[in-house]
């Protein structure tokens, strides 16, 4: 990357912190016309950036784009503007006995903080951009963009669109490889976020330390499904079967691999076979079954298949019109189910981020719960069962960013729920009010009383009976 390139993106965030600052304060109408015009970005070109999504994975459901990338966003955005004002207020805090009582207040402001970056990644390239950014307005931030280079078209109509739609000291894009992204993780914002993979977040975070940046990292990780004792079987392959064939895979919440009792094996993959065959009579030629992302990403997960074969697994592959994927040039993957998996193979070890689904077997449920806490904490976990003894031991002694019962990955759907990772899996959330308050600076503001109560509570020198009595009482 050029002296050049760097120094513009500086130019950018310089240029935008001085527009907050001569802005203060603004009023919440101008935050709220801020987010209608994203709203309104999204739904004027809706069918546009579907398609350059889909021309970017080589094949993606325009259907599928329209309500995981579009319709979110647009809802989410909605959710922000009918909250907003409740999000706002400020509260009264209750100052320390008898301050109240002599006439002190205390009050929290949530404030916003300033300018916010925001890394987002390839697999959602709409939503993991624009649905933090709803939030990061709602607080009263202003913002500089950086999509992922692998969907560069998208990134690229990204880029316009907001060009036309806002001021370059509210809102801009910049664009580029890896080397933009490590300049733009150097920048002094006040605030990044970045969605991605946890190798990647670590070095986000070091660089922003340099800086003293404050992180909201939405990471990945190896969420587990769990089928316990009394899951109706059919119900559990199929939604699992979706979790993890939706976008190929390509979701930093699909179910990585799936936990299930010994005798249960066979009909688990038997049900999540009939669930992808229910929805995906064919594949090549199926556009609502998505490409690939590129030619790296399918070697890798070709690569993590050869290893696990070669080190003894069963690999089931689904083709349900048994097509020929080696002569096809399409960059789609089987749905393909690993049995018999040891945790020396690299599909226990990495996060999958495709179509693969190891099965790893369990006696009881105390077993699948030391298999999950022995690896890092995942982004999501999933149980399915009815014996509320058995689910709530799952959640209770388990550790995840959240969890959906009975399916897979809908915890995100729920606008009013904080979403964040735990551990290697991330920090900080967005979605809820928490996510308001994450892209907020916190600002405590406290009123004294009007008379001297440093000196009638003995806190001034020269210190004595008075000073005594005070301390006495506050240890009471």
């Amino acid at each position: 990357m050029t002296d050049e390139a760097s120094e513009k993106m500086q130019a950018l965030l310089d240029a935008q912190r001085r527009a907050f600052i001569n802005s203060r304060p603004e009023r919440l109408d101008i935050r709220r016309d801020r987010i209608e015009r994203a709203i309104a970005l999204l739904k004027i070109n809706a069918e546009a950036l579907c398609a350059a999504m889909s021309a970017d994975f080589g094949n993606r459901s325009p259907l599928q784009s329209m309500m995981t990338d579009i319709a979110a966003t647009v809802g989410f955005g909605r959710y922000c503007l009918k909250n907003l004002d409740t999000w706002a207020q400020a509260s009264s805090r209750a100052p320390r006995f008898p301050l109240r009582l002599l006439g002190a207040k205390a009050e929290l402001r949530f404030e916003p903080k300033g300018v916010v970056g925001i890394i987002s990644p390839w697999n959602f390239p709409v939503n993991l951009t624009l649905s933090p950014l709803m939030q990061v307005f709602a607080a009263g931030n202003r913002a500089i963009l950086k999509p992922s280079e692998f969907t560069e078209r998208t990134s690229a109509l990204m880029q316009r669109l907001v060009s036309e739609a806002f001021d370059p000291a509210e809102l801009t894009v910049v664009t580029g490889g890896p080397d933009v992204a490590e300049a733009f993780t150097k920048l002094a914002f006040d605030h990044l976020v970045y969605t991605g993979s946890s190798a990647v977040g670590r070095k986000v975070m070091a660089a922003a330390a340099q800086n003293l940046v404050p992180v909201t990292l939405e990471l990945g990780g190896k969420s587990p499904a769990i089928i316990g004792r009394g899951a109706d079987l059919t119900k559990a392959g199929n939604r699992i079967a979706l979790g993890k064939t939706l976008n190929a895979g390509q979701i930093c919440l699909a179910p990585d691999y799936l936990l299930v009792p010994e005798h249960l094996e066979d009909g688990a993959i038997a049900a999540f076979e009939l669930g992808v065959r229910d929805m995906y009579p064919s594949l090549l030629g199926n556009d609502d079954y998505a490409s690939i992302v590129s030619d790296d990403h399918i070697a890798r997960l070709n690569s993590l298949v050869a290893d696990a074969r070669d080190k003894g697994a069963e690999v089931i592959e689904i083709n349900p019109a048994s097509e020929d994927f080696s002569s096809a040039d399409s960059r789609k993957m089987a749905p393909t189910v690993l049995r018999g998996v040891t945790k020396d193979m690299r599909a226990l070890k990495e996060e999958i981020f495709g179509p693969i689904l190891p099965v790893v077997t369990y006696r009881d449920i105390d077993e699948a719960i030391a298999f999950v806490n022995a690896g890092d904490r995942p982004l999501g976990l999933y149980y399915f069962g009815d014996e509320s003894g058995e689910r709530e031991r799952v959640l209770t002694r388990t550790s995840s960013g959240g969890v959906t019962v009975n399916d897979t990955i809908f915890h995100l759907t729920v606008d009013d729920l904080p979403f964040g990772g735990v551990g290697t899996s991330g920090m900080g959330c967005y979605h809820g009010e928490e996510g308001f308050r994450e892209f907020s600076h916190a600002r405590g503001v406290y009123t004294q009383a009007r008379v001297d109560v440093a000196r009638l509570a003995g806190f001034k020198p020269p210190y004595g009976n008075s000073a005594r009595k005070a301390a006495r009482m506050l240890m009471k």
